[in-house]
């Protein structure tokens, strides 16, 4: 289907943040959008209250009439729902164009210009600096970002002139090859969901690919040092990035006093006296990446540095919950050991003098397995590490593979423990902690409320 002829679309699955998110866009457009939930909830109530037409029950005979043209509606599924689900198994059998939510981002880059973000690690902070930036300035731009801003609330940005849409480009089972970007940054390429991928040569391989989807006109922004090899279309202009090097970088970077500014070095012009924000040494870099392709999107000095200096990150990515002389509480997503180990050097130059306990839960057996030992030399870094066993998200368990192999690789001197997740809060209960640290990407961040909540009772 050409998105010029898309006049209604419709979802099957419609609660979630990211199909919302998606359904609010084309809400916006001025498209008839209705759909299908399980159950209704605050969010499925703000959609209707916005123009969709919901329903909570299968049944072919609720679906709106204006999406049963098979020539102007797409439908958009979520994998959740069951194969067999009445209105979906339709759909298929009348023909209509059925699209997961990969596919639908794809379809966006094909009719704005995307500015999309890929990289093992640092694209959920990288993009949502980005889509601040631009947000905030004349430019403008849509979002679809990997996690909920604390500047807004939630994990999209909309806007009704802007041609830019901001996009995460998720590189686990490919899904970023659905993308068309106008630009694209790429963070890092470290080797990660080798479940999927095997070998890190076609991890490598599926980044290169990606840079082939780039535009022509359009940019890659790719950090300097990273193993892939850019391989773009005829005018796509290819840039360099890093904190201290490249056609983007840092200068005169100064921390101290809870605050970070340094000097936007670029090709094109030379913003001076940047503050971040969220002033985080991993953040330098974030930043540049983000500015990078805001500037090339059209953002004056003035907005790129008042765009920095007003975002406040991303929940669980470095997220301080409490912050005081007493007590230090940080959620933390990170759940790659290159993640993890540049995480662990920014908390140790931000508190170089206090006691800096984790408490990590490894995500994925296959993670594990394949980077324990890389895991024990990012977590060595910090005084304390106390490991939780591994959350197992969509995977079975593998023979031999549990925390133990990376508590037996932590290094010596380090004190070391592990815990249950039914022992978390009573051990919070009986330590004093000065800098905690909840890392990891399953469901260990549940406790962070619970312990900030104790924290703050007990002061």
């Amino acid at each position: 289907m050409e998105p010029k002829n898309i006049k209604a679309v419709y979802f099957i699955g419609a609660g979630g943040i990211g199909m919302s998110a998606i359904a609010r866009f084309f809400i916006s457009r001025g498209k008839v959008v209705a759909g299908y939930d399980k159950t209704p909830s605050d969010l499925t109530r703000r959609l209707e209250r916005e123009g969709m037409l919901l329903h909570y029950d299968e049944s072919v005979e609720k679906i709106p009439q204006a999406c049963k043209n098979p020539e102007q509606t797409l439908v958009v599924y979520t994998p959740a729902v069951p194969a067999e689900h009445e209105e979906l198994v339709w759909f298929r059998a009348n023909g209509f164009e059925i699209q997961k939510r990969a596919q639908v981002l794809g379809t966006l880059t094909r009719t704005h210009k995307g500015l999309c973000v890929a990289g093992t690690h640092g694209k959920t902070t990288t993009s949502s600096m980005c889509a601040h930036i631009l947000h905030k300035s004349h430019v403008e731009c849509n979002a679809f970002l990997g996690g909920i801003t604390q500047n807004y609330g939630t994990n999209f940005l909309l806007s009704d002139k802007s041609d830019y849409v901001v996009i995460e480009a998720d590189e686990f089972d490919r899904s970023f090859h659905w993308l068309r970007p106008w630009m694209s940054v790429i963070t890092s390429t470290d080797p990660d969901h080798l479940d999927i991928y095997g070998t890190e040569a076609a991890y490598l391989e599926a980044f290169r690919h990606y840079t082939t989807l780039i535009q022509p006109g359009g940019a890659l922004i790719v950090r300097r040092g990273v193993a892939m090899k850019p391989d773009v279309q005829e005018g796509v202009r290819v840039f360099e990035y890093s904190r201290d090097e490249g056609d983007f970088h840092a200068e005169n970077v100064q921390i101290g006093n809870g605050e970070i500014t340094f000097d936007f070095v670029s090709p094109i012009e030379r913003v001076n006296n940047v503050k971040l924000g969220h002033p985080i040494p991993i953040n330098i870099e974030n930043a540049v990446g983000a500015m990078a392709m805001a500037q090339l999107s059209g953002c004056t000095p003035e907005e790129l540095r008042y765009g920095m200096g007003t975002y406040l990150g991303v929940e669980r990515r470095f997220d301080f919950r409490v912050k005081d002389d007493r007590h230090v509480l940080i959620s933390d997503y990170a759940h790659h050991p290159k993640e993890i180990l540049e995480s662990a050097r920014s908390i140790r130059q931000l508190y170089q003098d206090r006691k800096i306990t984790v408490i990590f839960q490894p995500h994925l057996y296959t993670r594990t397995r394949d980077f324990y030992r890389e895991f024990a030399d990012a977590l060595s870094l910090l005084d304390e590490v106390i490991l939780c066993d591994i959350y197992p998200a969509r995977e079975e368990p593998i023979p031999g593979v549990t925390s133990k192999i990376i508590y037996d690789q932590l290094r010596e001197g380090v004190e070391k423990s592990m815990v249950s997740l039914d022992g978390v809060m009573p051990l919070v209960e009986s330590r004093d902690f000065d800098v905690l640290v909840i890392l990891g990407a399953g469901d260990l961040d549940n406790f962070v409320p619970k312990i900030e909540k104790y924290w703050r009772r007990r002061e």
